[in-house]
């Protein structure tokens, strides 16, 4: 019996695995499509969300079986527990990069950011496939350095999404309304998607230490 529960502990860490790995693969391609408005791309990011979204749901329901069939303790019920709250953070990261695609696709044929602060973006969204990254490499390995890179690299995040509100605020911002809010929304998604990120790495931290460390509460 104790072999048939290790065997369910370990395919519930696989199963994480799985599904940061396709969060990784959106994040990669939508950005792509939102930088070089291919709707065909963004399409393709929209509707493979409901991998994810199907990967979490069968993680999430085999956990729960556990926790009401095999009664886990100490440890065990730690990673139990993290892996529910992490699958909901990957599936969070998963529909932000959808929402990233959506925006391509519904300004196409235009980008989605204006030439003057499309480096920022361009930064914000390399930063945030390295986050999704370094977060499979961390559920893989469970090298805790690694969330510490990732709460380096969420930093800088954080400065580019503050400097992006500062840009629209000031009186040279010249754009549209509609451009106005896109970018704020752009913004908004890329600096969520790696505060989610930051949450996988504090729960693995947590499995591996077992001490945690409180963040923000995320959307």
């Amino acid at each position: 019996m104790r072999k048939v529960f290790q065997a369910e502990l370990h395919q519930i860490g696989e199963e994480l695995i799985e599904i940061s790995q396709l969060v990784s693969e959106a994040i990669q391609r939508a950005n792509s499509a939102f930088q070089t408005a291919d709707t065909e791309l963004a399409q393709e990011v929209i509707a493979a969300d409901a991998r994810i979204d199907f990967l979490q749901n069968s993680l999430d329901e085999r956990a729960i079986d556990i926790l009401a069939l095999q009664g886990p303790v100490a440890s065990d019920l730690r990673m139990i527990v993290g892996a529910l709250r992490m699958s909901a953070s990957l599936e969070r990261m998963g529909d932000l990069a959808r929402h990233v695609a959506q925006l391509a696709r519904l300004r196409f044929p235009a980008n989605v950011i204006p030439e003057s602060i499309r480096a920022t973006f361009d930064e914000l969204a390399s930063l945030d496939v390295e986050i999704a990254a370094k977060v499979t490499e961390l559920l893989e390995t469970r090298n805790l350095d690694l969330g510490n890179e990732i709460n380096v690299a969420n930093a800088r995040v954080n400065e580019l999404h503050a400097s992006v509100f500062r840009t629209v605020a000031s009186e040279d911002w010249k754009e549209s309304a509609p451009t106005t809010v896109d970018v704020t929304l752009a913004s908004r998604y890329y600096e969520r998607f790696a505060d989610h990120g930051v949450s996988v790495a504090r729960k693995v931290t947590y499995l591996v230490t077992g001490e945690w460390q409180p963040s923000a509460p995320l959307n």
